[in-house]
């Protein structure tokens, strides 16, 4: 291993990346140019895209070309200034950077501009007009804002952290490179390592071929393994991005998902609401009219009975002042003048008596037990009351069940082994 001043500055802001703690769960670059930035950065040429990836045509020797890129201490400096380079101010992204939902980069003070020369009437942060759209000044991409305007757009802590140590190094002197020493073999000292063998997977001398212990091993010049390797490894930084913005993808959609499990499951909550509001609703309506239909009977034969109580009143009273009359003529001393009245009071005696026989309210008649209300059923409705499931779903929920169940089966055999 080389020593930390023989590094190249690429290879020491790879270095200072992960010490930082740049992982891959923040994308850097846009999803169709992260894997050819990287290559470029290592000096080799390759470009990954959603849609179609570019197999390689040409010999070795176009290879060979590219990776003798590698070697120059400028160059992945300069590829890596490239791609930190705002589409909007032309200069190295000034934070913060965010990222749009195309995977591009812009600094968010240029992003407000193109946001604002699209949107002349949303004046500021706090204008009531909510939500705006502007287009990808890289891809012409539509981008659609929220409420907060360019504010609620993710920021891209990884561009501004590389951007920090790209400062960094660039500010910093480089060390002078020296040719480095090759080292000496350790069977013969005065051999230089100028082979590898490819069967013990590692690098030798020619003596150690001829007359050492990788005399019947196969070998291949030290230049052209290295080579291949190099390649092998910038592929496979290439590949590792890759996978890293499809895990960013996913984190991405699993994100989204969150938030419209969250809006959905808001919105059903309302419409339950709503449901049950109707429900209380009509039981309201419903009671007030069994309220009013008891209430009718109730005042009506209140008024029966009073009334016939009435008449009884009368009727005592009439009876009261009849007999009143009967005893006054009683003490009439004269003969004559009492049969002249007595005839006349007997019949209406007797017609008074024959009408004072009051009739009984017949038994039962208080009784309101007619309006009671049989419920059983309405409830019996009411607790079998569900979420409508399509059968679909109910397969679903039946297919995780009996999933979740042989997963238990199967817990112990796999525990055992």
């Amino acid at each position: 291993e080389r020593d930390a001043a023989e590094r190249t500055p690429a290879e020491r802001l790879v270095t200072n990346t992960r010490a930082r703690g740049g992982g891959p769960n923040l994308p850097l670059y846009n999803t169709q140019a992260a894997a050819q930035k990287t290559k470029q950065t290592c000096g080799v040429a390759h470009t990954h895209s959603h849609t179609h990836t570019r197999t390689r045509t040409g010999s070795e020797r176009a290879g060979m070309d590219f990776q003798s890129n590698i070697i120059q201490d400028s160059g992945p400096m300069d590829n890596l200034e490239k791609q930190l380079i705002c589409p909007i101010c032309l200069e190295i992204f000034s934070k913060p950077v965010v990222i749009l939902p195309c995977q591009h980069n812009l600094c968010r003070k240029c992003a407000n501009d193109v946001f604002q020369a699209a949107n002349p009437y949303y004046s500021s942060r706090g204008t009531n007009i909510t939500g705006g759209r502007f287009r990808c000044p890289s891809c012409r991409h539509e981008v659609v804002l929220d409420r907060h305007g360019v504010y609620g757009l993710q920021r891209n802590l990884l561009v501004e952290n590389i951007i920090d140590i790209y400062k960094q190094e660039s500010s910093s002197p480089r060390p002078i490179k020296t040719k480095a020493e090759q080292p000496m073999c350790v069977e013969h000292e005065d051999e230089k390592i100028n082979i590898y063998c490819l069967t013990c997977q590692v690098p030798t001398c020619s003596m150690c071929k001829v007359f050492g212990a990788h005399k019947t091993c196969e070998v291949s010049p030290l230049q052209s393994v290295y080579q291949k390797q190099k390649t092998e490894l910038s592929e496979g930084i290439a590949a590792l991005v890759a996978g890293n913005e499809r895990i960013q993808a996913v984190l991405n959609q699993m994100e989204n998902t969150c938030k419209a499990i969250e809006e959905n499951s808001q919105h059903q909550k309302q419409l339950l609401v709503e449901t049950f509001d109707g429900l209380y609703a009509l039981l309201e309506e419903k009671k007030g009219e069994l309220l009013a239909r008891v209430a009718v009977e109730q005042d009506t034969k209140t008024a029966s009975v009073r009334g016939q109580a009435q008449k009884y009143r009368e009727q005592l009273e009439g009876s009261a002042a009849l007999i009143q009359t009967a005893i006054s003529s009683m003490d009439e001393p004269g003969e004559a003048s009492f049969l002249l009245t007595a005839k006349k009071l007997l019949i209406e005696l007797s017609n008074a008596s024959r009408l004072n026989a009051a009739e009984r309210i017949e038994p039962g008649y208080e009784n309101m037990d007619h309006f009671t209300i049989d419920t059983q059923q309405v409830e019996e409705i009411l607790s079998a009351i569900d979420f409508d499931m399509d059968d679909e779903d109910f397969e679903d929920e039946e297919g995780g069940e009996e999933e979740e169940a042989g997963e238990e089966a199967e817990r112990p055999a796999g525990a055992e082994q």
